[in-house]
């Protein structure tokens, strides 16, 4: 089922102001890429658009005028964020189509990618606890739906198919930090799959010249970050569960470190693996902070965020359970490469990431939980009118 809609400008001013406050700290030559997409916009494939991270980079590209066809069979994405994004702060002429579809249909890919310029992949089942409880399911979506991607975006003449991996790939290895070219044995089927997006992506590109680029995304956060479900990623896990009056749970002793990423340093990644020299291509790149911060740091920031306007807060402290089993323990990347060949430059730390996404993470926990503790935000939410699709027609 599709749908096809020509968008209006911007609606909501604080979500313009959000993004234009984002452009402030951007490189000059990302700066000049941007308005060079503004002038001259291309046609985009986002998967899992109605996803985190795929309705932030639907977001960004209307913004910048762009022509952006979506697809999600809405069962981990929510129609809420395609909405929300529809009501957002939109360029004159950009446009968009949604396909409603499943990966694991090689004709619904074909139909999103006929007449596109580049693909960005993100439709996956993305969780490593999710995997081992159904390693099947995770192959046929990860794989084999990765693979229909590939061979639609093969046939349709796609410039550029730009790929989320992910650190889970480093599994085991000793390294740190983690480099691109050492890997270690995958502890999870999750990690195995996106091993095996990796191989598949060379393989097309030395087999068919389908430009490819990967991503290894490192924990990323950020604004529509589902904080719901047994496999909720731990910040928006643990803002619920502060805000319900529950301790937060950390497995092992709380110094397994993680970088964490923030939305905007993966919309650039992005935006830039699609456009960067066709030597950058068949490749693979960290995309993070290059800054390791132990589940015992990341709480402290979070409970002294919130603590800044609710003082109870600050006397919580965490449970520590077991350590669960197909967690990598110590996780930073190295990012140089990236910096080098895509000119990646991150523009937001973990606490500058926490900082604007903050309230966001609030307001979202409080729609999950009844009767929790309500934190006053200096941004009061903005509440639109339900958005009513319109063809151009109809305009």
């Amino acid at each position: 089922m599709e749908d096809a809609f020509t968008l209006a400008e911007t609606r909501r001013r604080d979500g313009a102001a959000e993004l234009s406050k984002r452009e402030l700290v951007i490189t000059t030559s990302y700066h000049l890429l941007r308005e060079r997409l503004r002038a001259a916009p291309k046609t985009w494939v986002v998967t899992g658009a109605a996803g985190f991270i795929g309705s932030n980079l639907l977001q960004d590209l209307l913004y910048l005028g762009q022509n952006v066809i979506g697809v999600d069979n809405f069962s981990t994405g929510h129609r809420g964020n395609i909405d929300e994004v529809l009501q957002g702060p939109i360029e004159q002429h950009a446009q968009f189509r949604m396909v409603e579809g499943d990966i694991r249909d090689l004709e619904t890919c074909r139909r999103a990618c006929a007449g596109a310029d580049y693909v960005l992949h993100h439709a996956a089942l993305g969780s490593v606890p999710w995997s081992m409880d159904d390693p099947l399911r995770t192959n046929a979506v990860n794989v084999d739906g990765f693979v229909n991607m590939l061979v639609a975006a093969k046939d349709a003449g796609v410039r550029r198919f730009v790929y989320a991996s992910s650190s889970a790939v480093y599994g085991d290895t000793p390294a740190y930090p983690q480099i691109e070219e050492t890997l270690g044995r995958p502890l999870s089927p999750y990690a195995a799959s996106k091993s095996a997006n990796e191989t598949y992506a060379l393989a097309f590109q030395m087999s068919y010249g389908l430009q490819t680029v990967g991503l290894r995304y490192f924990n990323v956060f950020g604004r529509r970050q589902d904080p719901a479900g047994a496999y909720a990623a731990v910040i928006p896990r643990w803002i619920a569960a502060l805000l319900r009056g529950e301790r937060c749970r950390i497995f092992g002793d709380g110094e397994t470190t993680r970088d964490f990423c923030y939305i905007a340093n993966i919309i650039q990644a992005n935006i830039l693996g699609a456009t960067s020299d066709d030597d950058a291509t068949g490749d693979t790149y960290n995309i993070a902070c290059a800054e390791s911060v132990t589940l015992n740091q990341l709480f402290g920031m979070m409970r002294d965020g919130l603590a800044q306007t609710d003082s109870s807060f600050a006397s919580i402290v965490p449970q520590y359970d077991g350590f669960r089993p197909g967690d990598i323990r110590f996780s930073c990347a190295s990012i140089e490469k990236a910096r080098t060949k895509l000119r990646y430059s991150p523009t937001h730390d973990v606490a500058q990431g926490l900082a604007e996404a903050l309230d966001w993470y609030v307001e979202k926990a409080r729609s999950w939980n009844t009767g929790a503790p309500q934190r006053r935000s200096v941004h009061p939410p903005t509440h639109s009118a339900q958005h009513s699709p319109m063809t151009q027609a109809a305009r």
